[in-house]
C-alpha cells in the first residue's frame, strides 16, 4: 500500500506575508509564509506528498496591485508570490479568474517565472500559445514497507468559464469552455497517457451533482465524471469539508466527499490548508486503485511561525508596498467605514460613487449622453461575511493615504457607464434588495441578511432615494434568476424628489464586472447601450478625485431605508469595532438599534426595530 498526500492551497489573493496592508499592521490570518510552516509539518509526516494550488494567487492585496503597477522597477526580478511559491516547492497550480485581473501579458510574464506549471484545460487563447491544460507528474513513491514504486499522477486545471468577461473584457483575447465539457474531452486523454490517478484543480464552487452548463460551481458534477479521482475546489472562499456546506445529493461535508470522491476547499488567503490522503493499492495487472481516502481542511493557526525561506523573497516588495501606501492624498472630515453598509449607512461607499459620477460626467461631455442625469452604483467589498468580524473598511477622519483608498476599493475594476430607463433602474435595485430575507409583519428578531448573497453584489445607487419593503418576497434569487415575477420590494423611487417613471432615462456609472454577460445584473446590461466602456481603473479615479478635492466632507444622509413595519424587529451582524458608530447611525437613520450580544464567531449581534 502507498499513501499519497495532496496538500492544497486556494484563493491566496496575494496574502504572502501575514500582514494587513489596509490596517497597516501584522495580522493573525494565514498567508503563504505562515501556511508554509504547516505544509512543512505535514510533509514530514509522510514520504509521498504533492503541493498544489487552485488559483487566484495574483490579485487581492495592495502588494499584488503595486507589483502589477511597478512592472519593470522594484519587481523586475521574480514576482513576490511566485518567489514564495517557488521556495515552497509547488508541483502544479491552476489559474483562477482573478489571475487575469492585470491582463494577459502580465500573467504570461509572471507564470513564466514559476518552477512549476500553471494549468487551464478549458482556456483557449486567440493569439499565442495556450497555457497547458494538464501535467503528468511521474514520481517514485515509497510504500508502507519502504519499497519504491513508480506512480504517474495526472493533474488537470479548470477555471470559471466566465473569466474572459470579468474584471477586464478579455473576450477578444481568449475563450473559456464549459468546465465539464472540457473535462469529458481531456480526462480520457490523461488516462490514455498513463495516469494512475487524476487530480482535478477546479477553480469553481461546489454546486450540484447535476451538470449545469456554463456554471462556475461545478466541482460536484466534475467529481461525478469517470476518470477523476480527487477534486480540489475553490473560488467561493468556503471550507470543505466543514459545517458551513450543506449536505446534498453527492455532497458529504462531513466525510469530505463529492460524488463519493475525496475533495477539499481551503477557504481563502491561507485560512486553511486542504489535505487529502489517498491510500493506493497496486492492481494485479498493473496500475493502482484508491483503496481508501481521507479529506480534511486544517486551519492555519496564528501561532504557526512565519517561514523565513518563504518570507525573505517578498520582503523588498513588502517594504515598497508600505512606502507607497503611506503617501498622503487628502483629508476627510468624515469617518469612512462599512460597518453598517448593509443597512444603508456607508460614507466610504458614497465617496466611491461621488468619484465615479465626477469621472463619467467629464468623459461624457459633448457626447450624445451629455445632459442626462448621471447616477452611480457601487457595492461594499469589505462587509464582514466570510472575511470575519474584522473584514470591514474603517478609515478614521483626518489624513487620507493611498492605503485608505485601497481599503475603500479593493478590486482592479474599471469604471464603465450604461444608459438605462426608470424601470430598469428599479430592477437594478430589486436585484440588490435580494440580499434581505422576507420578514413577516409583527415578527420578533427575524434574520435580516441572506448569507448566500455576497456583499459585492449589493449595489447602492447614488443620486436617487427609495424604500425597501421587507414584507414582500424577493423578486430575484441571489444568482439572478427571477424568483417571483409579481414581487416588488422597491417603492417610492425618486430622483431629486420626483417619482421615477418607466420612461425616465439615466446614465448609470458602474464597473467593468457589471458589464459581464453573466451574473446578477447581466440581463440589465446586455440589452442596453454602453455609454462608457473603459473609463480607467476605479481606484485611480478615486485617487484623482480625492487629490482634486483635497478636503472632503461626505453627506451621510441615507439614500434608502426599510419601509416601516410596526412591532417588527430583525437581527443582523457587524464587526465589534463598529459599535462606537452606533449612536451616529441611529441618529442619521432615525432607527432604534440595540446591541444584543456577541456571536461565537466574534460578530456583534444587533437588533433593529423596523
Amino acid at each position: 500500500m502507498v499513501t499519497l498526500r495532496l496538500l492544497a492551497t486556494t484563493d491566496m489573493h496575494m496574502h504572502v506575508l501575514p500582514y494587513d496592508y489596509l490596517a497597516d499592521r501584522p495580522c493573525d490570518r494565514g498567508g503563504l509564509a505562515r501556511t508554509a510552516s504547516l505544509i512543512a509539518r505535514l510533509r514530514a509526516e509522510v514520504p509521498n506528498c504533492l503541493l498544489l494550488d487552485n488559483g487566484d494567487f495574483l490579485q487581492g492585496t495592495p502588494i499584488g496591485d503595486i507589483a502589477a503597477d511597478a512592472l519593470g522597477s522594484v519587481f523586475r526580478r521574480v514576482h513576490p508570490a511566485i518567489a514564495a511559491m517557488n521556495a515552497m516547492g509547488y508541483d502544479a497550480a491552476a489559474l483562477g479568474n482573478h489571475d487575469f485581473s492585470f491582463g494577459l501579458p502580465f500573467l504570461r510574464m509572471v507564470t513564466g517565472q514559476a518552477n512549476f506549471p500553471f494549468l487551464a484545460a478549458n482556456l483557449r487563447l486567440r493569439h499565442g500559445q495556450d497555457f497547458p491544460g494538464h501535467v503528468m507528474l511521474r514520481r517514485s513513491v515509497k510504500d508502507w514497507h519502504g519499497r519504491d514504486h513508480a506512480l504517474s499522477i495526472g493533474v488537470v486545471g479548470f477555471l470559471p468559464p466566465q473569466t474572459p468577461e470579468w474584471d477586464s473584457d478579455l473576450s477578444d483575447q481568449m475563450h473559456c469552455e464549459d468546465i465539464l465539457e472540457a473535462a469529458r474531452r481531456v480526462v480520457p486523454l490523461i488516462r490514455a497517457a498513463g495516469a494512475d490517478i487524476v487530480v482535478a484543480l477546479a477553480h469553481c464552487g461546489i454546486g450540484t451533482i447535476s451538470p449545469v452548463r456554463g456554471s462556475d460551481h461545478a466541482a460536484a458534477a466534475l467529481a461525478a465524471l469517470p476518470g477523476i479521482d480527487a477534486v480540489i475546489a475553490g473560488h467561493t472562499h468556503e471550507v470543505f469539508p466543514g459545517p458551513d456546506i450543506a449536505t446534498a445529493p453527492g455532497v458529504d461535508p462531513v466525510a469530505g466527499l463529492l460524488a463519493g470522491k475525496p475533495a477539499v476547499m481551503a477557504g481563502f488567503g491561507g485560512s486553511h490548508l486542504g489535505v487529502i490522503d489517498l491510500h493506493l493499492r497496486p492492481e494485479p495487472k498493473g496500475g493502482w486503485r484508491i483503496a481508501a481516502a481521507r479529506s480534511r481542511a486544517d486551519p492555519v493557526h496564528p501561532s504557526l511561525p512565519t517561514a523565513a525561506s518563504v518570507a525573505r523573497p517578498a520582503i523588498q516588495a513588502h517594504r515598497e508596498t508600505l512606502r507607497r501606501l503611506r503617501r498622503r492624498v487628502g483629508r476627510s472630515a468624515t469617518p469612512l467605514n462599512s460597518f453598517f453598509a448593509l443597512i444603508g449607512d456607508d460614507p466610504g461607499l458614497r465617496l466611491v460613487n461621488m468619484a465615479q459620477r465626477w469621472h463619467v460626467r467629464q468623459r461624457l461631455r459633448g457626447t450624445e449622453w451629455d445632459g442626462l442625469p448621471v447616477l452611480s452604483a457601487s457595492a461594499p467589498f469589505r462587509a464582514g461575511g466570510r472575511g470575519g468580524p474584522g473584514f470591514y473598511t474603517d478609515v478614521p477622519p483626518g489624513r487620507l493615504s493611498l492605503r485608505n483608498l485601497a481599503d475603500l476599493y479593493v478590486f482592479p475594476n474599471r469604471i464603465c457607464a450604461i444608459g438605462l430607463g426608470g424601470a430598469q433602474l428599479a430592477d437594478w435595485l430589486e436585484r440588490s434588495a435580494s440580499m434581505f430575507r422576507q420578514v413577516e409583519p409583527g415578527a420578533t428578531d427575524a434574520t435580516l441578511i441572506d448569507p448566500g448573497f455576497p456583499s459585492y453584489n449589493f449595489d447602492v445607487v447614488d443620486g436617487v432615494t427609495w424604500q425597501i419593503d421587507l414584507s414582500r418576497p424577493a423578486r430575484f434569487a441571489p444568482d439572478g434568476r427571477l424568483a417571483d415575477p409579481d414581487a416588488r420590494r422597491v417603492r417610492d423611487l425618486r430622483w431629486r424628489g420626483f417619482t421615477v417613471t418607466a420612461e425616465d432615462r439615466f446614465v448609470l456609472a458602474t464597473n467593468s464586472y457589471r458589464l459581464a454577460s453573466c451574473g446578477l445584473y447581466s440581463p440589465l446590461v446586455s440589452g442596453n447601450d454602453i455609454a462608457l466602456k473603459d473609463g480607467g481603473l476605479t481606484r485611480d479615479i478615486l485617487r484623482h478625485y480625492v487629490r482634486r478635492r483635497r478636503h472632503l466632507s461626505i453627506d451621510t444622509s441615507p439614500h434608502w431605508c426599510f419601509a416601516p413595519m410596526p412591532q417588527t424587529s430583525v437581527l443582523f451582524e457587524t464587526g465589534p469595532a463598529g459599535l462606537r458608530f452606533l449612536p451616529d447611525v441611529q441618529a442619521r437613520r432615525g432607527a432604534r438599534i440595540e446591541h444584543v450580544g456577541t456571536a461565537p464567531d466574534g460578530f456583534a449581534q444587533l437588533r433593529m426595530f423596523l
